[in-house]
Parts: C-alpha cells; sequence; structure tokens
C-alpha cells in the first residue's frame, strides 16, 4: 500500500533515530493515512485519506 493521502499528498518523510549516545540512523516517518469511503462530485470514491484531512473535514465521507 502507498501511504500517501489522495487529498492533500502528504506521504511518507525520512529523518534519523538518535540513540542516547547521539548516533543517528535513518528511519521513515510513515503518514497516518485511513482506507475511507468519501463523495466526490456526487460520487462515492474509495482511498486513502490521512487524519488530518479527516478531523478538519476536508472531505465529505460517504
Amino acid at each position: 500500500m502507498s501511504r500517501v493521502c489522495t487529498i492533500c499528498g502528504k506521504g511518507q518523510t525520512s529523518g534519523n533515530n538518535v540513540s542516547h549516545s547521539n548516533r543517528k540512523t535513518k528511519r521513515a516517518f510513515k503518514a497516518n493515512v485511513q482506507k475511507v469511503s468519501y463523495v466526490v462530485d456526487g460520487k462515492v470514491e474509495t482511498g486513502y485519506v490521512c487524519a488530518r484531512c479527516l478531523k478538519s473535514n476536508k472531505i465529505e465521507r460517504a
């Protein structure tokens, strides 16, 4: 599954794991996307939508 929001395009970003001894290794921050049904132009579509878009009511759920 591609973890990308179909509404805003938010996806995976990268950063570092930082240990207590301050060693750094690469890691991934994945977007919190949920599979939902929503209405676009009067039609019901299914896609992956991030939690921020769901909370801010950027879509109308079906």
